[in-house]
């Protein structure tokens, strides 16, 4: 079992910048990777961006390419969304998932793993 932990949201003006982070805990992490998704009101879940937790290949979102950027720490268990530029069309919940593939994985139904959710807000 995989417990993931999101943190870093909040409130933020369009143009600034936001860091999020995903706390893994659980089974070893050999050829596993995770995903950032993002669910707006009444819309569906939508794919961000993906990292291989052994090789650090890295997949995004057409619509934050350029902006976001996925890493991470694996001597802290942690996967982190450096989000810049941000624009008043990023606001969502923002989750962070898990699973044993690759990270061109991008439908939320391909993830087993999945954390609380952490709400990014950015005003105009």
């Amino acid at each position: 079992q995989v417990q993931l932990v999101e943190s870093g949201g909040g409130l933020v003006q369009a143009g600034g910048s936001l860091r999020l982070s995903c706390a893994a805990s659980g089974r070893t992490f050999s050829g596993f990777s995770v995903g950032w998704f993002r669910q707006a009101p009444q819309k569906e879940r939508n794919f961000v961006a993906a990292i291989r937790w052994s090789s650090s290949t890295t997949n995004y979102a057409d619509s934050v390419q350029g902006r976001f950027t996925i890493s991470r720490d694996n001597s802290r268990n942690t996967v982190y969304l450096q989000m810049n530029s941000l624009e008043p069309e990023d606001t969502a919940v923002y989750y962070c998932a898990g699973n044993y593939g690759p990270p061109t994985l991008v439908a939320p139904n391909t993830y087993r793993y999945w954390g609380q959710g952490t709400q990014v807000t950015v005003s105009s």
